[in-house]
């Protein structure tokens, strides 16, 4: 979305005051949730949905789908 939007993740963690380094864990997948306020922020920011952003996928670690 950021380079559909020809947006830095540097300008997008600073208009919703996130520091690069979270910005960057949500971008990697480093993260195991997001509050429903930030996502909120990103998608106002990107002007997108949430789908636009996120992808299911079950890892199948513990044996849950």
């Amino acid at each position: 979305m950021l380079a559909l939007r020809k947006r830095r993740a540097k300008d997008i963690a600073a208009e919703i005051g996130m520091t690069e380094a979270n910005l960057s864990l949500l971008r990697t997948g480093k993260v195991k949730g997001i509050r429903f306020e930030t996502l909120e922020a990103i998608c106002k920011a990107l002007a997108c949905q949430p789908g636009d952003l996120l992808e299911y996928g079950a890892d199948g670690a513990d044996g849950d789908a």
